[in-house]
């Protein structure tokens, strides 16, 4: 399970989360456990419902990848983690978590479920170092930092890989809506998810994406 995380909302996680599933090479399921401040079902054009809670098969968006939109905001802390184990067990395809934004008790959940994370930041100076935090929080759970992804940028700026202590996994340019559309930004995630190198394997599991 890899949990894509970042400091603040609106940083890119959603964007770096649909766009990784596509450049990935195996099947992808991405889970979104924003509860308070849900896009996934929005950027990738499915309803709001049914959600991740209620034990349904994911919405296929595109070639190799489908989606699970969040559950509700009165969902715990607890049955998040339940949720993603349970979907992690019945899936064979790669997990990819929408995390929220921060470092509290909704961000911590997925990431102690996660064995690996993936950073998204901007490249300004507030944003990184709430991605700091971010990286710190995760570690102290036991989930492994492959990378940053700094979205809206063409330069990691001086610095970076040593403030989250890991390598920058690429840049993606600032492009106007619909951002999954412009080859630009298919490319730099292509990249990035060859610069990743494979992922942990998945479960076994009997779950079936909805075609």
């Amino acid at each position: 399970m890899l949990a894509v995380a970042g400091g603040k909302g609106g940083c890119g996680k959603t964007t770096t989360a649909l766009a990784l599933g596509a450049a990935l090479a195996d099947e992808t399921v991405v889970v979104d456990v924003d509860r308070d401040m849900p896009n996934l079902h929005a950027m990738a054009g499915v309803a709001r419902e049914p959600t991740a809670a209620a034990g349904v098969a994911p919405q296929r968006v595109d070639a190799g990848v489908s989606v699970l939109p969040a559950p509700p905001p009165s969902t715990s802390d607890a049955a998040v983690t339940t949720i993603l184990s349970r979907i992690e067990q019945e899936t064979d395809a790669r997990l990819l978590v929408d995390c929220p934004g921060g470092a509290g008790p909704d961000a911590a959940a997925p990431l102690s479920a996660a064995s690996e994370a993936v950073l998204v930041s901007t490249a300004c100076a507030p944003s990184l170092r709430d991605a700091a935090k971010t990286a710190a929080m995760a570690r102290a759970l036991g989930c492994r930092i492959r990378g940053v992804v700094l979205a809206r940028t063409t330069v990691a700026p001086d610095g970076v890989e040593s403030l989250l202590d890991c390598p920058v996994l690429g840049v993606v340019p600032n492009v106007a809506d619909p951002v999954l559309s412009d080859e630009r930004v298919r490319r730099a995630y292509a990249d990035v998810a060859a610069r990743m190198g494979p992922l942990e394997a998945p479960s076994d599991g009997e779950f079936s994406t909805t075609e």
